[in-house]
């Protein structure tokens, strides 16, 4: 963990992973968001937001997309969400999913992302798992170790690691300054999904039930 060391005092030795051009990839958004458009709010430097936002700071639009849906749906809808002692199962709130959208993009450009996938790669940042499991208020810290990493590497699109609530599985952050607001294309072909709609609902439900994680809709099943 970071402790009390600015990581501008480390040098940085960042891994590679690409996104080849075509690559898929899943993302949970606003229905009045178009999926392909990145989130231009810039958070606090020290309170709210997520884990690598854009912050006042360094001021970038980000997006975060995942390797697969259901990994797009946990990332989203699993945090700090404890498994219900009467049914064993994690109950979603309908209003996590109402007013959100399930879309599949395709990346229109090679993305060069630095890689946070293994140990070794976290090392090679001067970081340990912690950059991934920190929550709540260390979240400015996380922003703070993301915004050094594109200080020291500045052709980084964003940044690639195991998702912590579907592990082994991928979830990313572009960064739009340095992949350009046309980097990825939403799918045309019927690859969104209304996940507010009993259709929608459905699906998450299918897709998360591994997970032992299920919707609760405000109509009768």
């Amino acid at each position: 963990m970071p402790g009390n060391v600015s990581p501008a005092a480390y040098t940085m030795r960042p891994h590679e992973h690409v996104l080849p051009a075509g690559t898929e990839l899943w993302r949970v958004h606003s229905v009045k968001r178009p999926a392909e458009r990145f989130n231009p709010v810039t958070v606090d430097a020290h309170f709210g937001g997520n884990r690598f936002d854009g912050t006042s700071l360094d001021p970038y639009s980000y997006l975060y997309v995942a390797a697969d849906p259901a990994t797009a749906l946990a990332e989203t809808l699993l945090r700090s969400l404890d498994f219900d002692t009467g049914t064993g199962l994690r109950l979603v709130p309908y209003a996590a999913v109402r007013g959100r959208a399930l879309t599949r993009l395709r990346t229109r450009v090679d993305l060069r992302l630095i890689s946070l996938i293994t140990e070794e790669d976290l090392a090679a940042v001067c970081q340990d798992s912690w950059l991934l499991e920190a929550e709540g208020d260390r979240y400015a810290k996380t922003r703070r170790w993301a915004s050094e990493m594109r200080a020291q590497e500045p052709g980084a699109m964003g940044l690639v690691w195991q998702s912590r609530r579907l592990r082994p599985r991928l979830a990313s952050v572009l960064f739009e300054d340095r992949c350009g607001a046309e980097a990825l294309n939403a799918a045309d072909d019927g690859g969104c999904t209304d996940l507010g709609s009993p259709a929608g609902v459905a699906e998450v439900n299918r897709l998360l039930a591994p997970l032992r994680a299920v919707v609760v809709p405000p109509w009768p099943e």
